[in-house]
């Protein structure tokens, strides 16, 4: 059935789309200033049945880092359906129109229902890593910490220190969404109301001799009492040290917190270095699971953008059910200096999905993986191996914020 229409929202349909948004999630939908200042009508697609919004997606304006670069990326959200029209083809009908139309090369989302998104051609590129630490078991480094190095920073002085440190680290891991001016404010927010029955956020700040800042980190507490004596809670929100020495003291801080039992971080990396300066490394409980999905819409574009990490050339034969022009086959050129991506008449050295390139473009998850179950097909023999390399990245892909 398509008795509904789809078109671009208004500029005073915010309130509507956040509530419909809101219902088809469950959760009651909180208006604000930044929200509203924020929303970008041109960039929202809803689905009307008689007038009334019946469905909705959003694509944000953001950066988002990739193998070597920092680039556009359409980050989509938003995504609902009013649960009286469903299995009528709205979403399918909103995505379908959205990634046909957005402006950038890539498209990110973090997806409630995985099985939905791969449909339409996303790909699980970043897997996240959520911890539970025993912090009484966990032995943290010994290394002592200069007085003074670490403070607590308000939210003005935050505003003003940490976008460039969010910068360096994009520069540093594939993965990581930038920040505009409105949307490091509404990062910051903190309402008592939506604290959980926790501290305030502390915004905790490494500074070097110089008093620059290297590292921050967002965290809050939680008091707990067991019949044993104290067993708090502490919550990090966020940690982003490019620098060696402060993401060594921001979580000596956080790993020895007076009183503190449990210590939750929901947002690492696979890889992430904390794992090595611990002496008993089974005191992270892990649960890694996927965390952004990727879709490419325009694929020599996209293979551009991002950088490999060995010389290589290659002819990929790629399907694509919704966006035609992605079908077909492209010369991938890359060196140490440029990177050159074409359609080509060429016989194609491997064979793989959209779907599939969207998983492996940020260099976390290897084409190999793929193929034992036959969605990459290598037509070329050695030109796997030598793609998979070019392919994968020193450092494994993280997404720090549910968008």
């Amino acid at each position: 059935m398509t008795d509904f229409e789809v078109r671009t929202a208004r500029a005073d349909e915010h309130e509507q789309i956040s509530r419909l948004f809101g219902e088809a999630m469950m959760f009651d939908a909180t208006l604000d200033d930044i929200g509203r200042q924020m929303f970008e009508p041109d960039r929202a697609l809803v689905a009307t049945d008689g007038g009334e919004i019946i469905g909705t997606t959003r694509a944000l304006t953001r950066d988002l880092s990739v193998p070597g670069a920092v680039v556009d990326a359409a980050h989509v959200t938003g995504v609902g359906v009013r649960a009286t029209h469903r299995r009528r083809g709205v979403m399918s009908a909103l995505i379908g129109q959205q990634l046909r139309e957005v402006p950038e090369a890539i498209a990110v989302l973090w997806a409630s229902e995985p099985a939905i998104y791969g449909r339409f051609g996303y790909g699980a590129a970043a897997l996240g890593t959520a911890y539970e630490v025993d912090l009484h078991r966990v032995g943290p480094p010994s290394d002592r910490i200069r007085p003074g190095a670490l403070g607590v920073l308000s939210a003005d002085e935050a505003l003003k220190e940490l976008p460039a440190l969010l910068r360096r680290l994009q520069e540093q891991r594939p993965g990581i969404s930038g920040r505009s001016d409105l949307k490091w404010r509404q990062h910051l927010q903190d309402k008592p109301d939506e604290r959980a029955g926790r501290t305030e956020r502390q915004i905790l700040g490494y500074r070097d001799e110089s008093g620059t800042i290297l590292g921050y980190a967002l965290w809050r507490g939680k008091m707990n009492w067991l019949p044993t004596g104290p067993a708090n809670e502490v919550l990090v929100e966020e940690l982003v040290a490019p620098d060696v020495t402060a993401y060594r003291a921001l979580w000596q801080h956080l790993l020895t917190m007076d009183l503190g039992a449990k210590l939750g971080y929901g947002h690492a990396a696979v890889d992430e270095p904390v794992q090595q300066l611990v002496s008993t490394p089974t005191a992270l409980d892990r649960r890694i699971s996927e965390s952004l999905w990727l879709r490419v819409t325009d694929v020599p574009r996209a293979l551009q953008q991002r950088k490999y990490a060995v010389p290589h050339d290659v002819v990929l034969e790629v399907t694509d059910h919704l966006i035609e022009s992605n079908n077909g086959c492209f010369r991938l050129i890359a060196d140490d200096t440029s990177v050159h991506c074409e359609r080509t008449d060429a016989a194609a050295d491997l064979g793989l999905s959209i779907t599939d390139l969207g998983a492996t473009y940020l260099g976390g998850r290897r084409l190999t993986e793929f193929t034992t179950t036959g969605r990459i097909t290598e037509h070329t023999p050695g030109a796997l191996t030598r793609t998979n390399t070019a392919f994968t990245w020193p450092v494994a892909p993280v997404s720090l914020e549910v968008f």
